[in-house]
This record gives C-alpha cells, structure tokens and sequence, in this order.
C-alpha cells in the first residue's frame, strides 16, 4: 500500500510539472505570436552550449524563454535599443547536429555583453525588421557582416 501511494504522489507530481509547462507556454503566446529561437548560454566548448526555447516580441524588447523550465518570466531579454547584428553564419561542426537545417546564427553586440542566437532563416527577415524598426527619432544600429 505504501508502494502504490509514493507511485501515485510520483505520477500527481509528473502531472503537475507537465501541465506547468503547457501553461508557460499558452501564457506566453498568448500575448502575440513566438518563435523558435536557440540562444548560446555558455561558450566553454566549440559548437556547444546551446539552448533551445522559444521568444515574444514585446515593443522594444526580444523576451527568450526556455523550453524546458518550469520559470514563468524570460530568461533573457533583449532591448532593441543597443542591439546590433554583428555577424551572420550558417551552423558550423556540432552545431550541424542540434540544430535544424534552415538556421542561422546571428552574433549579436548589446550593451550587455555579446549573444549568440539561433533561428530559422526565414525567422530573421522578422527579426532584422523588427531591430531596424524603432519609433521616430530613435536611431537604429544595424551592422550585418557575412
């Protein structure tokens, strides 16, 4: 009897844990559409550190929330002011593993520090408009190298 009622606290758990997950998201996308969007957390090895997720547009910010985490709020955010695409390329070595064919990688420069991110070729027309867009008067830094 005690087997049976740790199995079933262990399934409530699963439960609870995926329903969470299914809820960030619908929350998220609630408030305007997302895309697929990789962003490189950690440089230590080459072609590794990459995290998958999923980002919102909201204004003058790139809010990227992890696909695997039970966190509500984004884990980076990205403010259009200061942002510069810095370089582009196509998945290079182990990078050709992880992730889909159609993707590129842009380096960006930000006031912050530099950020790798990832997305579907056909993502990053939406998302080099959405940088050089800015409201009147604002200026706008893009620098894009191949």
């Amino acid at each position: 009897m005690l087997v049976l009622r740790w199995i079933g606290i262990g399934v409530l758990v699963f439960l609870v844990a995926v329903a969470a997950l299914f809820l960030r998201r619908a929350l998220v996308a609630r408030s305007g559409g997302i895309i697929r969007l990789s962003v490189r957390v950690s440089t230590m090895l080459d072609g590794r550190g990459w995290s998958p997720g999923f980002a919102r547009f909201a204004e003058t910010e790139l809010r990227w929330y992890r696909m695997f985490s039970l966190s509500f709020g984004p884990k980076r955010v990205l403010t259009r002011r200061g942002l510069a695409v810095e370089r582009r390329r196509l998945p290079e070595g182990q990078e050709r593993l992880i992730m889909p064919a159609d993707w590129v990688i842009l380096r960006c420069v930000s006031h912050q520090a530099p950020v790798e991110i990832a997305m579907a070729n056909s993502t990053v027309t939406g998302f080099l408009s959405w940088l050089e867009s800015a409201p009147p008067g604002a200026v706008s830094h893009l620098v894009l190298r191949d």
